[in-house]
């Protein structure tokens, strides 16, 4: 079940503030578990500051906690508020936006310098792929991990969301794809050169927001155009 932490405080440094969370995204990127957060002043009374965190679950929350980032930037953020914040955590029962957030988190975290042990987080543990590429489908944390694992030794690269649109426990997510080529990848030795592609995947989410199943369509053949392994 999705987790949802609200942290209440009060100051006058609202400014010193946004910068120390800013610090906090940077320090914990790639480790840190939470799929969004707001931050938003109080109408009313401008010293009133609220941040609402989400987490795919209250287990993950903790060990978001559990950070030694957190723990420090936590003890700067009670430094600049005038009491004590104070924490409500709430578990979600319903929640339209988290389907299509769970989907961008994944790609970016497909991408070079996330841990992969952090997939455990979106994906559910019998997770299915559907790849027209691959000979077999890719069923399992273990297959998903080794599929990035190869598409990380052959690029550097990274995902570009340029449309997402939800339907029930369905996301479907047209993405660019750019990378440059530093190592093999089908037997191509690294070219070095700057490569992009463009594609279109559909995730099946359950209730608790972590993804089962997904469909992939993209370009390989304008890939290995690009690279010089077939004419374009």
């Amino acid at each position: 079940m999705t987790f949802v932490q609200i942290i209440e405080c009060r100051t006058s440094r609202v400014e010193e503030l946004n910068r120390l969370m800013d610090r906090w995204v940077e320090e914990t990127r790639g480790k840190r578990t939470a799929t969004h957060s707001i931050v938003g002043t109080d109408r009313s009374d401008a010293s009133h500051v609220v941040e609402i965190v989400e987490f795919p679950s209250y287990d993950v929350a903790m060990r978001n906690s559990q950070l030694p980032e957190t723990d420090r930037i936590f003890r700067e953020m009670v430094a600049l508020c005038d009491e004590m914040p104070t924490f409500t955590d709430l578990d979600v029962v319903r929640d339209e936006a988290l389907y299509k957030a769970n989907a961008r988190q994944m790609f970016e975290r497909m991408a070079n310098g996330s841990d992969l042990a952090l997939l455990d987080v979106l994906l559910a543990e019998g997770y299915h792929d559907h790849d027209p590429t691959n000979p077999q489908d890719t069923i399992g944390m273990d297959a998903v991990r080794r599929e990035v694992e190869m598409w990380r030794a052959g690029f550097d690269f990274a995902f570009t969301i340029d449309d997402q649109i939800a339907d029930g426990d369905r996301v479907c997510t047209r993405w660019t794809w750019r990378g440059t080529h530093v190592g093999d990848f089908m037997g191509l030795q690294p070219t070095g050169m700057e490569v992009t592609m463009t594609g279109t995947t559909i995730h099946r989410f359950r209730d608790d927001g972590k993804i089962v199943e997904g469909w992939w369509q993209y370009d390989l053949l304008g890939l290995m155009g690009q690279l010089g392994a077939v004419e374009t």
